[in-house]
Protein backbone atom coordinates (compact mmCIF):
# COMPACT_ATOMS: atom_id res chain seq x y z
CA UNK A 1 0.00 0.00 0.00
CA UNK A 2 1.17 3.55 -0.74
CA UNK A 3 2.20 5.75 2.15
CA UNK A 4 -0.41 8.34 3.18
CA UNK A 5 0.07 11.89 1.94
CA UNK A 6 -1.30 13.61 5.05
CA UNK A 7 0.19 13.51 8.54
CA UNK A 8 -3.10 13.39 10.46
CA UNK A 9 -4.20 10.06 8.99
CA UNK A 10 -6.26 7.59 11.00
CA UNK A 11 -6.68 3.91 10.15
CA UNK A 12 -9.35 1.60 11.49
CA UNK A 13 -11.42 -1.46 10.73
CA UNK A 14 -15.20 -1.36 10.87
CA UNK A 15 -17.15 -4.63 11.01
CA UNK A 16 -20.81 -5.57 11.20
CA UNK A 17 -23.14 -8.48 10.61
CA UNK A 18 -25.12 -6.46 8.07
CA UNK A 19 -24.88 -3.27 6.03
CA UNK A 20 -27.30 -1.33 3.85
CA UNK A 21 -25.66 1.30 1.64
CA UNK A 22 -28.74 2.39 -0.23
CA UNK A 23 -29.11 4.66 -3.22
CA UNK A 24 -30.67 7.96 -2.00
CA UNK A 25 -33.43 7.54 -4.57
CA UNK A 26 -34.54 4.39 -2.72
CA UNK A 27 -34.60 5.94 0.76
CA UNK A 28 -38.01 7.55 0.49
CA UNK A 29 -39.79 4.26 1.12
CA UNK A 30 -40.58 0.86 -0.32
CA UNK A 31 -38.05 -1.88 -0.85
CA UNK A 32 -34.33 -1.16 -0.55
CA UNK A 33 -31.26 -2.81 -2.01
CA UNK A 34 -27.73 -2.16 -0.83
CA UNK A 35 -24.85 -1.11 -3.02
CA UNK A 36 -22.14 -3.78 -3.18
CA UNK A 37 -19.56 -1.52 -1.54
CA UNK A 38 -19.71 1.22 1.10
CA UNK A 39 -20.29 4.76 -0.05
CA UNK A 40 -17.97 7.63 0.80
CA UNK A 41 -20.81 9.26 2.76
CA UNK A 42 -21.45 6.13 4.83
CA UNK A 43 -17.79 5.84 5.84
CA UNK A 44 -17.67 9.55 6.57
CA UNK A 45 -20.67 8.98 8.84
CA UNK A 46 -18.73 6.25 10.65
CA UNK A 47 -15.87 8.69 11.17
CA UNK A 48 -18.29 11.34 12.44
CA UNK A 49 -19.61 8.83 14.99
CA UNK A 50 -16.06 8.18 16.11
CA UNK A 51 -15.09 11.86 16.43
CA UNK A 52 -16.67 15.00 15.01
CA UNK A 53 -16.10 18.72 15.47
CA UNK A 54 -17.26 21.62 13.25
CA UNK A 55 -13.65 22.79 13.17
CA UNK A 56 -12.59 19.90 10.93
CA UNK A 57 -13.78 18.08 7.82
CA UNK A 58 -13.12 14.36 7.46
CA UNK A 59 -11.99 13.00 4.10
CA UNK A 60 -12.12 9.28 3.38
CA UNK A 61 -9.00 8.40 1.39
CA UNK A 62 -9.56 4.72 0.69
CA UNK A 63 -11.21 1.50 1.85
CA UNK A 64 -10.27 -2.17 1.62
CA UNK A 65 -13.07 -4.72 1.26
CA UNK A 66 -11.89 -7.57 3.48
CA UNK A 67 -14.72 -10.12 3.21
CA UNK A 68 -16.48 -11.53 0.13
CA UNK A 69 -19.43 -9.44 -1.04
CA UNK A 70 -22.55 -11.37 0.01
CA UNK A 71 -26.19 -10.36 0.24
CA UNK A 72 -29.21 -11.50 2.23
CA UNK A 73 -32.84 -10.59 1.65
CA UNK A 74 -35.01 -9.93 4.71
CA UNK A 75 -38.71 -9.29 5.09
CA UNK A 76 -39.12 -5.96 6.91
CA UNK A 77 -42.20 -4.13 8.13
CA UNK A 78 -41.18 -0.45 8.12
CA UNK A 79 -43.49 2.06 9.75
CA UNK A 80 -45.37 4.17 7.20
CA UNK A 81 -45.45 7.95 7.43
CA UNK A 82 -49.18 7.99 8.16
CA UNK A 83 -49.26 4.97 10.45
CA UNK A 84 -49.40 1.22 9.93
CA UNK A 85 -46.82 -0.77 8.00
CA UNK A 86 -46.36 -2.87 4.89
CA UNK A 87 -44.16 -5.87 4.22
CA UNK A 88 -41.04 -4.86 2.28
CA UNK A 89 -38.00 -6.83 1.21
CA UNK A 90 -34.61 -5.29 1.99
CA UNK A 91 -31.41 -6.64 0.46
CA UNK A 92 -28.52 -6.30 2.92
CA UNK A 93 -24.82 -7.00 2.68
CA UNK A 94 -23.73 -9.52 5.31
CA UNK A 95 -20.53 -10.40 7.19
CA UNK A 96 -19.04 -7.00 6.43
CA UNK A 97 -15.48 -5.94 7.25
CA UNK A 98 -13.69 -2.88 5.89
CA UNK A 99 -10.32 -1.28 6.52
CA UNK A 100 -10.53 2.50 6.22
CA UNK A 101 -7.96 5.25 5.87
CA UNK A 102 -9.05 8.86 6.47
CA UNK A 103 -7.65 12.28 7.33
CA UNK A 104 -9.05 15.65 8.37
CA UNK A 105 -8.59 19.20 7.14
CA UNK A 106 -9.65 22.51 8.62
CA UNK A 107 -13.14 23.67 7.73
CA UNK A 108 -12.52 26.93 5.89
CA UNK A 109 -16.24 27.75 6.22
CA UNK A 110 -15.74 28.13 9.99
CA UNK A 111 -13.30 31.03 10.46
CA UNK A 112 -14.89 31.73 13.85
CA UNK A 113 -13.36 28.44 15.07
CA UNK A 114 -9.83 29.21 13.92
CA UNK A 115 -8.63 29.23 17.54
CA UNK A 116 -9.56 25.53 17.75
CA UNK A 117 -7.23 24.52 14.88
CA UNK A 118 -4.85 22.40 16.92
CA UNK A 119 -3.90 19.49 14.67
CA UNK A 120 -2.14 17.48 17.35
CA UNK A 121 -5.13 17.73 19.70
CA UNK A 122 -7.74 16.61 17.16
CA UNK A 123 -5.53 13.84 15.75
CA UNK A 124 -4.84 12.34 19.17
CA UNK A 125 -8.47 12.56 20.23
CA UNK A 126 -9.56 10.84 17.00
CA UNK A 127 -7.08 7.98 17.47
CA UNK A 128 -8.13 7.59 21.10
CA UNK A 129 -11.80 7.47 20.13
CA UNK A 130 -11.02 4.75 17.57
CA UNK A 131 -9.42 2.69 20.33
CA UNK A 132 -12.53 3.27 22.46
CA UNK A 133 -14.89 2.22 19.65
CA UNK A 134 -16.26 5.69 18.92
CA UNK A 135 -18.13 8.38 20.78
CA UNK A 136 -21.55 7.44 19.41
CA UNK A 137 -23.15 4.30 18.06
CA UNK A 138 -21.66 3.26 14.73
CA UNK A 139 -23.76 2.00 11.81
CA UNK A 140 -23.10 0.68 8.33
CA UNK A 141 -25.58 2.68 6.29
CA UNK A 142 -28.74 2.39 8.40
CA UNK A 143 -29.76 2.32 12.06
CA UNK A 144 -30.46 -1.40 12.17
CA UNK A 145 -26.96 -2.26 10.90
CA UNK A 146 -24.87 -1.73 14.01
CA UNK A 147 -21.11 -1.86 13.54
CA UNK A 148 -17.91 -1.90 15.58
CA UNK A 149 -14.74 0.12 15.12
CA UNK A 150 -11.23 -0.88 16.16
CA UNK A 151 -7.70 0.25 15.23
CA UNK A 152 -5.84 -1.55 12.46
CA UNK A 153 -2.78 -1.18 10.27
CA UNK A 154 -4.18 -0.35 6.87
CA UNK A 155 -3.01 -2.90 4.30
CA UNK A 156 -2.29 -5.71 6.75
CA UNK A 157 -4.31 -8.90 6.43
CA UNK A 158 -5.73 -10.60 3.39
CA UNK A 159 -8.64 -9.21 1.44
CA UNK A 160 -11.01 -11.57 -0.36
CA UNK A 161 -10.22 -9.58 -3.52
CA UNK A 162 -6.44 -9.42 -3.40
CA UNK A 163 -6.38 -11.58 -6.52
CA UNK A 164 -8.91 -9.47 -8.45
CA UNK A 165 -7.02 -6.95 -10.61
CA UNK A 166 -9.98 -4.67 -11.29
CA UNK A 167 -13.71 -4.59 -10.64
CA UNK A 168 -15.96 -1.69 -11.67
CA UNK A 169 -19.32 -0.80 -10.11
CA UNK A 170 -20.76 1.70 -12.58
CA UNK A 171 -22.33 5.02 -11.66
CA UNK A 172 -22.67 5.30 -7.89
CA UNK A 173 -23.61 7.82 -5.24
CA UNK A 174 -20.50 9.28 -3.60
CA UNK A 175 -21.92 11.61 -0.95
CA UNK A 176 -23.51 14.96 -0.18
CA UNK A 177 -21.75 18.29 0.19
CA UNK A 178 -23.63 20.32 2.78
CA UNK A 179 -23.44 24.09 3.09
CA UNK A 180 -21.13 23.68 6.11
CA UNK A 181 -18.50 22.02 3.92
CA UNK A 182 -18.91 23.99 0.70
CA UNK A 183 -15.78 24.01 -1.45
CA UNK A 184 -16.84 26.42 -4.22
CA UNK A 185 -19.23 29.25 -5.01
CA UNK A 186 -21.60 26.72 -6.62
CA UNK A 187 -21.86 24.65 -3.42
CA UNK A 188 -22.30 27.54 -0.99
CA UNK A 189 -25.72 27.86 0.66
CA UNK A 190 -27.01 24.65 -0.88
CA UNK A 191 -26.97 20.86 -0.64
CA UNK A 192 -25.18 19.10 -3.50
CA UNK A 193 -25.10 15.38 -4.31
CA UNK A 194 -21.93 13.93 -5.83
CA UNK A 195 -21.65 10.84 -8.06
CA UNK A 196 -18.73 8.85 -9.46
CA UNK A 197 -17.64 5.58 -11.07
CA UNK A 198 -15.85 3.48 -8.42
CA UNK A 199 -13.31 0.83 -9.37
CA UNK A 200 -11.89 -1.69 -6.91
CA UNK A 201 -8.31 -2.77 -7.56
CA UNK A 202 -7.06 -5.78 -5.58
CA UNK A 203 -9.63 -5.18 -2.88
CA UNK A 204 -8.96 -1.45 -2.49
CA UNK A 205 -11.12 1.50 -3.54
CA UNK A 206 -9.51 4.95 -3.60
CA UNK A 207 -12.05 7.74 -3.17
CA UNK A 208 -11.85 11.09 -4.96
CA UNK A 209 -12.47 14.23 -2.98
CA UNK A 210 -16.08 15.51 -3.30
CA UNK A 211 -14.99 18.35 -5.58
CA UNK A 212 -13.23 15.86 -7.87
CA UNK A 213 -16.29 13.71 -8.55
CA UNK A 214 -17.30 13.77 -12.23
CA UNK A 215 -21.00 14.46 -11.57
CA UNK A 216 -22.66 16.95 -9.22
CA UNK A 217 -26.37 17.57 -8.68
CA UNK A 218 -27.63 20.59 -6.68
CA UNK A 219 -30.54 19.43 -4.52
CA UNK A 220 -31.86 22.43 -2.64
CA UNK A 221 -30.96 25.68 -0.91
CA UNK A 222 -29.46 25.22 2.55
CA UNK A 223 -28.03 27.54 5.19
CA UNK A 224 -25.06 26.74 7.39
CA UNK A 225 -25.84 25.58 10.90
CA UNK A 226 -24.76 28.34 13.30
CA UNK A 227 -22.26 27.57 16.05
CA UNK A 228 -20.81 29.86 18.65
CA UNK A 229 -20.62 30.68 22.29
CA UNK A 230 -24.28 31.72 22.37
CA UNK A 231 -25.18 28.20 21.26
CA UNK A 232 -23.02 26.17 23.60
CA UNK A 233 -19.47 24.86 23.66
CA UNK A 234 -19.46 23.25 20.20
CA UNK A 235 -15.87 24.28 19.53
CA UNK A 236 -14.56 22.55 22.64
CA UNK A 237 -12.35 25.54 23.46
CA UNK A 238 -13.57 25.79 27.04
CA UNK A 239 -12.13 22.34 27.73
CA UNK A 240 -8.62 23.71 27.23
CA UNK A 241 -9.06 27.09 28.88
CA UNK A 242 -8.88 28.94 25.58
CA UNK A 243 -12.25 30.64 26.13
CA UNK A 244 -13.31 32.34 29.34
Amino acid sequence: MEKPVHLNVVEFQVTGDYALFSDPLMRVGGEKCSYQIPTYEALKGVMASVYWKPTIVWYIDSVRVMNPIQTEVKGIRPIKYHGGNDLSYYTYLKHCAYQVRAHFEWNSNRPELAADRNENKHHNIARRMIRKGGRRDVFLGTRECQAYVEPCVYGEGASAYDGTPELGFGLMYHGITYADEAYSQETQSRMTANFWYPVMRKGEIVFPRPEDCPLHKPLREMEMKPFGEDRGNFSGLREFGEVE
